[in-house]
């Protein structure tokens, strides 16, 4: 053979194995969240794994989960876990979890839940978040000030919401503080409840039960969501309506949610976590504003609490539920 030929094939040879390699590398996700783990064969795990699936990254093939998820107190371990598993990036939804993701250097992608990244330190600003965190984050005064507009329409003559907040989560604290000032705009009382275990919703509702609000505006996270239910019923006793960060509350029996779609979140999270899989840094991807967001009233509950939608509300839902 000559050496000219030799050296060609030898390069054909070596080239083939590097795609081979390429190819048959095996991804490794983590999901962090105070909270159930973010599983992928449910909720919104299915979702992040059915769009990771679009881009060509298959559980079993390519692509191995490691869901991570606790009381909040144990976050941070978790996330050290993940980081001894050698995972290539971590999605979170909530912000004590964004925040001991980005601890541990790892590739971090926020999912949802993590308030304003910049406010609260997670990244250096949207366009260059400057180290290991990007993701999917919305604007909460402008969120803000629709389910205010929102809850006015539904109750025009609203003059003092009641607004529950963890306090222990810095970003869902900011996101109640763009909240209250949505409602100064529109000479609305806030009567702030924040909570920070379970007991405390006890005294929430002993404050509502003195001090009658003409509504409800409850901020999400891990302890808010796994007390939905007791919100929920206390607002049904009460014929207070309330409006909700996310439409799986109103399929519980919440009157009303006005949210990112969950679907385009974990969507672009997919997109994100594909890139950095390809060997971009998070430092170089801007963290993006959903653009998409959904509208959801529960007619069975507006009847059961007395109150009557009116049809221009009706018309602006994305779905009604009845």
């Amino acid at each position: 053979m000559h050496r000219r030929s030799f050296i060609t094939l030898t390069l054909a040879v070596a080239s083939g194995s590097m795609a081979r390699a390429a190819t048959d590398k095996v991804y490794r996700l983590g999901t962090l969240i105070a909270g159930p783990p973010i599983v992928p064969e449910n909720g919104r795990g299915a979702i992040l794994a059915a769009e990771l699936g679009k881009l060509g990254y298959a559980q079993g093939k390519n692509l191995v989960f490691e869901p991570r998820g606790g009381n909040v107190e144990l976050v941070p371990k978790l996330a050290e876990e993940l980081k001894a598993a050698n995972v290539d990036a971590i999605v979170t939804l909530s912000y004590p979890a964004a925040a001991a993701a980005k601890a541990t250097g790892v590739a971090t992608v926020i999912a949802s839940g993590s308030g304003d990244p910049v406010a609260t330190g997670l990244v250096q600003s949207l366009a260059h978040p400057g180290g290991n965190v990007t993701g999917i984050a919305d604007d909460a005064a402008t969120l803000s000030t629709k389910r205010l507009s929102l809850l006015k329409a539904m109750v025009p003559k609203l003059r003092r919401v009641a607004m529950l907040w963890n306090k222990d989560d810095l970003g869902m604290s900011l996101r109640y503080q763009a909240s209250a000032r949505a409602a100064q705009g529109i000479d609305v009382e806030v009567q702030p409840l924040g909570v920070r275990e379970p007991d405390d919703f006890n005294d929430a509702f002993a404050a509502m039960t003195r001090e009658k609000p003409d509504a409800i505006l409850m901020v999400s996270d891990a302890l808010t969501i796994l007390n939905r239910k007791r919100v929920i019923d206390f607002a049904a006793e009460h014929k207070v309506p309330a409006i909700y960060e996310q439409d799986m509350i109103v399929r519980d029996g919440g009157l009303m949610s006005y949210g990112a779609d969950p679907n385009e979140s974990m969507a672009r999270a997919a997109a994100l976590v594909s890139q950095i899989f390809k060997g971009a840094k998070p430092a170089d991807l801007p963290v993006e504003e959903p653009t998409r967001y959904l509208f959801v009233v529960n007619l069975k509950t507006a009847q059961s609490i007395g109150l009557d939608v009116p049809p221009n509300v009706s018309a602006l839902a994305d779905e009604v539920i009845e």
